[in-house]
């Protein structure tokens, strides 16, 4: 999983919980509202709420297991192959300074 995905879920999740509490906000400031159509908007309403949060607990939870897997896989690998690694991250390290020693 690269980065720009990573932060892609991470921006997703984080704007859901705006919107989510944003709803609730709406749904306490019309509590006082009567009549029929309201009522049965804030049932559907708060229905939704419902499904969005168990969608997102399992959004993230899936996230999270993903992010152990590749934790997991780039450990296997480095113990695999430890001065691939070393060199690996040398290059990238070297790299790395030549950028910022250009600025």
């Amino acid at each position: 999983m690269n980065d720009v995905t990573v932060a892609s879920k991470d921006k997703l999740i984080s704007d859901m919980k705006v919107v989510m509490a944003d709803a609730d906000e709406l749904l306490r400031a019309t509590a006082s509202q009567a009549g029929d159509r309201v009522t049965e908007l804030r049932g559907k309403i708060q229905s939704s709420l419902a499904n969005a949060r168990a969608n997102l607990a399992d959004a993230q939870a899936a996230a999270v297991e993903k992010a152990k897997e590749v934790g997991h896989a780039a450990d296997d690998y480095v113990q695999a192959n430890p001065w691939r690694s070393v060199g690996i991250a040398a290059g990238v390290g070297l790299i790395v300074g030549l950028l910022i020693g250009r600025r």
